[in-house]
């Protein structure tokens, strides 16, 4: 008999351990949005490394106003509950850095090359397989807590047609079927490692992301691109990330920094 692809604490917990996510898996069949459980569970004590995973969501959020389809059990939907020593200025990096990790375990999974395009959607061939949803509790000066969401398109086999143009899923860019355990493992293990780089404070951390994420994404240089910041339109050809991480643009009237907001290429528009 076929062992059922579910991502049940008992199967997940075994092949992360080690990991700061080993100790408190949380598991639902449903649940509105991981997200959500979270950061109520992150204000209520939650430790460091609780990871809350979910078959189906019914109110998956993506950023801004966006929702995020989450069909039951072909795609991975998860949480997890951070808390960094760090200044909420520097909190741009966890986005970063989780694009890295879900590039690094689809590449080590699947043998794909996932695109990260700023600050936080990771594509496939043009089209969204994976979008990051980044929450934050803090003080003017530190980090309390931050909740990393994470929805990646897995075994879906379509999308409605709102979103087939701009979305896709690995087993549509690989026509066969994935093993999600085996994936959220191989994500959670990569995002240990990139986490503890940042959170021991190392003085190349940041630099090292900056670095990674450039040489991920065919967004961060020399792409013609337009931004909408809360409805501030502009285009430019993008010209890397800054020290801080925040994406920089060039445009017809001098170089801009991107400091929210989203981002989409002009050839493609997407």
């Amino acid at each position: 008999m076929a062992v059922p692809d579910l991502l049940l604490p008992d199967v997940v917990r075994p092949l992360v351990s080690g990991t700061i996510f080993a100790s408190q898996i949380h598991h639902y069949f449903s649940i509105g949005s991981t997200n959500i459980a979270a950061m109520q569970a992150a204000a209520a004590g939650e430790p460091e490394g609780a990871v809350f995973l979910s078959e189906e969501q019914t109110a998956g959020r993506g950023r801004g106003d966006h929702s995020w389809e989450s069909a039951q059990s072909v795609g991975i939907y998860g949480s997890v509950v951070l808390r960094p020593e760090m200044s909420p200025l520097d909190a741009l990096f966890l986005s970063l850095m989780t694009g890295i990790a879900v590039a690094d375990a689809v590449e080590r999974t699947t043998g794909l090359r996932p695109d990260l395009r700023w600050p936080n959607d990771v594509l496939l061939n043009g089209r969204k397989f994976c979008g990051i949803l980044t929450e934050m509790n803090a003080e003017p000066m530190r980090v309390r807590y931050v909740v990393i969401g994470i929805g990646i398109n897995v075994n879906n086999a379509s999308f409605s047609a709102e979103l087939a143009p701009v979305a896709t899923s690995l087993r549509m860019e690989s026509r066969r079927e994935w093993s999600r355990v085996e994936l959220t493992a191989a994500l959670l293990k990569s995002l240990d490692n990139e986490y503890r780089k940042l959170a021991e404070g190392r003085p190349d951390a940041q630099p090292a992301i900056v670095r990674n994420f450039e040489q991920r994404s065919s967004f961060a240089r020399s792409r013609r691109v337009e931004v909408d910041e809360g409805g501030s339109k502009y285009s430019g050809t993008t010209e890397g990330l800054d020290r801080r991480g925040f994406l920089l643009v060039r445009t017809d009237d001098g170089l801009r920094t991107v400091l929210s907001g989203s981002v989409r290429a002009v050839d493609t528009g997407i």
